[in-house]
Formats: structure tokens, sequence, C-alpha cells
């Protein structure tokens, strides 16, 4: 069993993760590393082809020649989400050349690499550290998985890849438009998805770096969201991914009555609040309460006459048609979640395509996610001191990716709304099951059942104190849910075994998930 030591959160966690140790969390803004950013080995233009010609004939010919072999890790992006077609190809070719105990570094995993679960089985993968959800969710829940799972925001990715916590042997990158030279983006040809910019690190920093296209163009593919001089080899295939998946059941809006009046209510609160003025910011996060907020808040804006200086994206066609009525300069865009997004980062110039070392990354020179006003984000469940969990449900199963949603937590004003039970299960508990993200960054929850505003901000309180809207405790709140719903929920039951350890932005563990016992 795992060592365990007691973080600054209180919460028990491992000190070492897959052999290698790990420093536990210490507090927000309290741990400040000391030394040098991770460099790729040095190359050499003369092992490149002159011509720059750099494509291969296969993606099993590029990982041989790459060297692939037993324990190294191999990195792939998400922005296809549920379309990828890369990464189980990846490992398919990695059990024909009978090679085992590799580490798959994902930017994040969708059901559509359930097929991994075979190469789980078979030893070929050893651990993931990537987001853990879906059948991946509850394969590693059920502690079948050998190696320990480790879960990082898109930030926290980037962070672990720059300071030399993660070291990335092969990297591939699913480009859907690329040259022979490598350069390559995600706006153009039959496979566009928008956005590369979580392969941003991968790129910068793997040993060998694989462009895999179904689209390769005339050098030079402009604009170049990954850059040629990084790549090492350059593979064509029929089809890399299914853009109309890259709209999953997470980035549609909402159709329940409750969650709409839950977002009305947000948009209401920022408004009573005083933060929807001219030149502000916002960014909503890609769960359907979320996305109906954008929606509140643009006739808000229209009404009042208002405009913001920039949007966070990922984008969707709502945020996309704000910039086209001219109620934002720019949307900032580190995911597309539509076509509507993919069509207008690739035609106006005010999308700006943008990437985890930029928006997230804690360990750089400051970074766009506190500059940001409004954030409001999903979460599974949030605890009496406004603690905050993403990745786990109340049965303590791993069924979501953390994504940007840590990163967020450093804007101006961060604002959960969420219908108070799921399933007549209270979303608002004594403790979270998992900590992911610390009560003191998370300023407002807004329920169907009132909005409790987090003690620390009594600015927020004093705002809208006779705004007539239905201020009131998050211990208020919990009380009400719990006559509704019969009293608590109950607590999920689990082994000492440690099967995933969470990761705050700065590398250090929040906390550990444990392997779920079944349900009798």
């Amino acid at each position: 069993m795992a060592e365990l030591q007691r973080n600054a959160a209180g919460r028990l966690v491992v000190t070492e993760i897959n052999g290698e140790p790990a420093v536990p969390y210490m507090g927000v803004g309290a741990y400040k590393p000391r030394g040098r950013k991770a460099a790729p080995p040095i190359a050499r233009c003369a092992d490149y082809p002159a011509d720059g010609n750099k494509v291969v004939p296969d993606l099993k010919e590029a990982l041989v020649r790459a060297g692939l072999r037993d324990g190294m890790t191999i990195s792939t992006h998400h922005h296809f989400r549920d379309g990828d077609l890369i990464a189980n190809r990846i490992f398919e070719i990695a059990a024909e050349l009978g090679v085992k105990d590799l580490r798959w570094f994902p930017s994040a995993a969708f059901p559509c690499h359930a097929p991994l679960i075979a190469h789980l089985d078979s030893g070929v993968i050893h651990h993931i550290e990537g987001s853990l959800n879906g059948p991946l969710g509850d394969y590693a829940s059920s502690g079948k998985m050998r190696g320990m799972g480790v879960l990082r925001s898109h930030g926290g990715r980037y962070q672990a890849v720059q300071d030399g916590e993660v070291h990335i042997d092969i990297a591939v990158i699913a480009a859907p438009t690329a040259d022979p030279f490598g350069n390559a983006n995600g706006v153009e040809g039959p496979s566009a998805c928008g956005g590369l910019g979580f392969a941003l690190a991968d790129s910068q920093y793997a040993d060998t770096v694989i462009v895999v296209t179904d689209h390769l163009v005339p050098f030079p593919c402009v604009p170049w969201q990954i850059q040629g001089n990084l790549v090492d080899m350059v593979v064509v295939m029929d089809r890399i991914g299914e853009p109309s998946k890259i709209v999953s059941g997470t980035t549609n809006i909402t159709r329940s009555p409750d969650r709409l009046y839950i977002a009305e209510l947000t948009a209401k609160f920022v408004d009573a609040a005083g933060l929807v003025r001219d030149g502000f910011s916002f960014q909503a996060g890609s769960g359907g309460t979320s996305l109906a907020f954008a929606i509140y808040l643009r006739e808000i804006m229209k009404r009042k006459n208002v405009h913001a200086r920039f949007v966070r994206g990922g984008s969707t066609r709502y945020l996309v048609q704000m910039l086209e009525e001219g109620l934002t300069d720019y949307i900032l865009d580190g995911q597309t979640f539509d076509l509507e997004g993919v069509r207008s980062m690739r035609e106006n110039p005010r999308h700006v395509h943008t990437n985890p070392f930029v928006s997230y990354n804690y360990h750089g020179k400051g970074n766009v996610a506190s500059m940001v006003d409004i954030v409001v984000l999903g979460a599974t469940e949030v605890d009496l001191a406004f603690n905050a969990n993403v990745v786990t449900h109340s049965d303590g199963r791993l069924m979501h990716g953390i994504g940007g949603w840590q990163n967020c937590l450093f804007s101006r004003c961060t604002i959960l709304p969420l219908p108070s039970f799921r399933d007549r299960i209270p979303v608002i508990v004594d403790e979270v099951t998992t900590l992911c993200g610390p009560g003191e960054l998370i300023d407002v929850v807004v329920t169907e059942r009132g909005i409790a505003i987090n003690p620390r901000r009594q600015d927020l309180i004093d705002a809208t104190r006779d705004s007539g809207l239905s201020i009131t405790t998050i211990e208020e709140i919990q009380s009400r849910v719990e006559r509704i719903c019969g009293g608590k929920p109950a607590k999920p039951r689990f082994t000492d075994n440690v099967i995933a350890a969470v990761k705050w932005v700065d590398g250090t563990v929040i906390d550990v998930v444990r392997q779920v016992v079944p349900a009798p």
C-alpha cells in the first residue's frame, strides 16, 4: 500500500506515484519550486531531409523509427473529443510489436477509447495519466489498472511536462491539415476540429513528434498551430477523426427547466453584483447549464448595451454569435466545442487560437485565467467549506476529467451553478468525496433553491443584498435539500487501494481516489 501523508487541505495523499516522488499539496500559492524547465534533446538539421519532406509510409513505420519500446510514455491530444481515431490505433500497433508497460499521457480520454481496456488487461498499457472517465473511469475505479492514474488540469498537464515531471518519449499529434515539413493546424481540411493547443507542450518537449493528418497540403501550411521544426515525421492516413463528435453530451445546452432556471439565476446574479460592465470578460464551461448561462448573459448585455473585451473559450456557436454581433472584441479559444466554433476560428482573426501555456500554466509569468472577471463552471459535489469535486460522483466512481476547471478557479469571480440534487442525491455535502478545488477560490454556488455566497466575498454579499434574489447560506440550502431527499447521501465505500492521484495546478497532490467497493 502507498505511504500516505496529510496535506495542507487535511487529505491523506500519496508521497510516491508509480515509483516517483510526489509533493503533497501545501496550499494555494505556497509551493514555489526552483530550477530550470525541462528541454527536448538537441536536434540536428543534418538528420532531416533538406527538402523538408518528412512523410513516412504509415503510423507503424513512424513508431518503429521512433524506437517504440517497453516502458515509454506516449502522448496524444483530445481535440476530436469522442471522435478521436488515432489513440486506439497507436496501441494496436504497440500490441502488434509486442511492446509492454506503456504510459499513456492523453490531454483527455473519452468513451471512444474504451478499446484501450483490452491493452490495459494485456499489459501493453501500464497506466493512464489523464482524465479517467466513462468506461476507463469504471475500469480504474474497480482497481484493475496496474499503475496509479494521475488526474491533472489542462494547465497542470503543461506544467508537468514543462517542469520535467512527465517526460514524453513519443508524441502523436492528430492534425486536420499539415504539410510535409510538419507545420499543422486544426482549422482546415475535412477533419477540421479547431485549435490544437493541447498538443503544444507535446510538440515542444517530446523526444519524437509525429504529426498524423488526413489532409496533406504543399508547404507552407498556414496558419501553423504546430511548428514543423519541432516535428520529426509526418504520416498521412485516410481519416484521423470524426469532427461531428467534438459535440458531446457535455457540450449541448441543457433542456431541463430547473437547470435553465439556474442558468438564468446565475446571469441575474452577475448583473446584480455589478460584474456586467463595459470591457468585462467571462468564461463559461462546457456543461449544459454553463452554456445556457451564456445565452441569458447575452440578452442582459444587449439590453444594457454592454460589450465584453474578451470571452474565453471553449468556443461554441453561442460565443461565436456574440463575437459576430459585436458583443465582444475577441474570443480567446483553447478548445473548440462545435463546428460553428471551428468555422469562426478559421475565418475570423478576432477568434484567437490559444493554448494551456498562455491560458492556464501556473508555473508561468502569469496567465490569462486570473484576468477573467467571471467564470461559470460545473461540479459534481460542493461541501460546506465551498470545496468542490469534479472527478468522482457520490458513489466514488471516476466519471469526469478535470479539464481547465482547476485553472479557471483563479478568476475574479468563480460561480458554480448546480442542481441542488441529482437522482435524489444531494449535491451539497458535509465534505466532498474527492477534493479538486479549494473553497477559498470558489465564490458563489447557485441552485434552484437559493444562491450561496462564500463568506470570504463580503463584497458580493453587499452588492446583492437588495437584489431581490434568493441569497442564503450554503448550510440552509443543504438543509432544505436533505429534507426533500430524506437525509444526507450515503457515503461511498472504498478499499485502501489508491487508484489515482489528483494533482493541483502546481503539481502537488491535493487528493487521491481509492478503489470503490462494489455495491452489495
